[in-house]
């Protein structure tokens, strides 16, 4: 048994995890997967090697780099009994709040809502895929992967134009209030799935309460539609939520290129 270390310098939330599971996914010769997502880094235990492997890994292009490799005696890993149970509890609050995000980003006009929900739903896909694909061929994890990721671009082009149509037209304010509280209860949502994710570890791999020290997207994102919310009430003017609308769109696209990469 061989190991070997990575260093993933953009692995920074449970997502980019279950990206690179899902990527590795099918290679046989991968015996166990330890992620160390406080210091960046990823265990892969192998037989044979590290090529394929490390192929993999560089092509998702989240600043993957082997570190160094290492024949190990250690042919027993703790399995997570839970980890089902737990994917799914993390897929149920996103997929709510993504449904509650983009209801209330339409009656409130506000496209820093809808944005942030279609931020809610890319999360959904990346567990979903996990999940709906457990035990199923590569080819079948493949095919979920690439209508996800399709899917995604679309709702995001779709918001892109409603934002430029927003910006040269003259449209009523959007309701602050409503953008602050929602998206506070969403900042609130989102440090729940981190807290479940986390209980998916055992203490000695605990790493996921790095998740809650890191600031991941989608807390920046929560709180950047709570600032717009408060400048579209000081400067009576709709540019705040249409800005922040588009970074946030801008990052769902680049999700959903991620998600594409799996399909390949």
């Amino acid at each position: 048994m061989n190991k070997t270390i990575f260093e993933i310098t953009k692995m920074d939330c449970p997502s980019e995890e279950n990206l690179i599971r899902m990527k590795l996914d099918g290679i046989s010769s991968i015996a166990n997967l330890d992620f160390d997502i406080q210091n960046r880094k990823l265990i892969v235990f192998h037989s044979g090697e590290i090529d394929q492997i490390e192929k993999s890994i560089i092509e998702l292009n989240l600043g993957g780099k082997k570190i160094s490799t290492e024949q190990t005696d250690q042919t027993q890993f703790k399995e997570n009994t839970n980890q089902k149970k737990l994917l799914w509890s993390v897929l149920t609050i996103n997929f709510a709040f993504f449904i509650i995000e983009m209801t209330t980003g339409i009656i409130s006009k506000s496209m820093g809502l809808v944005a942030d929900s279609l931020d809610m739903l890319a999360d959904s896909f990346v567990y979903g895929i996990s999940l709906f694909a457990v035990g199923g061929t590569i080819i079948k994890k493949k095919r979920i992967a690439k209508l996800a990721g399709y899917f995604q671009i679309i709702l995001a082009v779709i918001g892109f134009v409603e934002v430029l149509r927003r910006f040269f037209g003259a449209e009523k304010l959007p309701n602050f209030s409503t953008m602050i509280i929602v998206s506070i209860f969403a900042l609130i949502a989102n440090g729940i799935c981190l807290y479940i994710l986390q209980k998916s570890k055992s203490k000695e791999e605990a790493h996921m309460k790095a998740s809650m020290i890191f600031t991941s997207n989608d807390v920046i994102i929560n709180l950047g539609v709570i600032i717009a919310g408060l400048l579209v009430n000081w400067m009576s003017s709709n540019k705040p939520d249409l800005i922040i609308g588009t970074i946030v769109f801008v990052l769902v696209i680049q999700g959903a290129f991620r998600i594409l990469k799996l399909s390949k």
